[in-house]
């Protein structure tokens, strides 16, 4: 293995080989946001602070659902809300100040239940994958805090994206 600013990089990065890449004929929700990086989210190796990827992967699902014409806001507006419960990250390359990032996000199912399970990547401008992740979160009623499923109108917005 390689080294690179102290992460090991696997051979399959190097070949640039998505961790999300999925069969062909495998029904999904993706969707892409672009960030540029502030000097305030790098440390003072100039490299991307490795909390500040929640905040990234926050902006890829935030973004995916908009790109739905559905938002966060019309959900609490409804009287649901999605906690994170679950996130793992694999950091593989920096990003740095002033990098414009692409944050690729996918929904791998069609909630039926409580649970909603996000499937994300980070790339850099030349197309080379620094971060990939998954984050789960539970619709919840906002005002009991108990498990609910996806609103409706959410449901409608991407349930044609798993239909065969």
């Amino acid at each position: 293995m390689q080294q690179s600013f102290g992460w090991a990089i696997r051979p399959f990065v190097d070949k640039q080989q998505s961790l999300l890449t999925l069969p062909t004929n495998f029904s999904m929700y993706e969707s892409t946001t672009q960030v540029r990086v502030r000097y305030a989210e790098t440390d003072q190796m100039n490299v991307v602070y490795y909390g500040n990827y929640a905040q990234y992967f926050e902006v890829g699902r935030v973004e995916s659902i908009r790109q739905l014409g559905y938002t966060y806001k019309d959900m609490e507006q409804q009287g649901v809300i999605m906690p994170v419960v679950e996130m793992q990250v694999k950091y593989l390359r920096p990003a740095t100040y002033d990098d414009l990032i692409t944050i690729k996000t996918q929904i791998r199912e069609l909630p039926h239940d409580h649970q909603i399970t996000f499937y994300q990547e980070v790339f850099n401008e030349a197309g080379k994958l620094l971060t990939s992740g998954k984050v789960v979160l539970y619709f919840l009623d906002a005002a009991t805090r108990r498990k609910t499923t996806m609103p409706a109108a959410m449901h409608e917005k991407i349930e044609h994206y798993f239909s065969k």
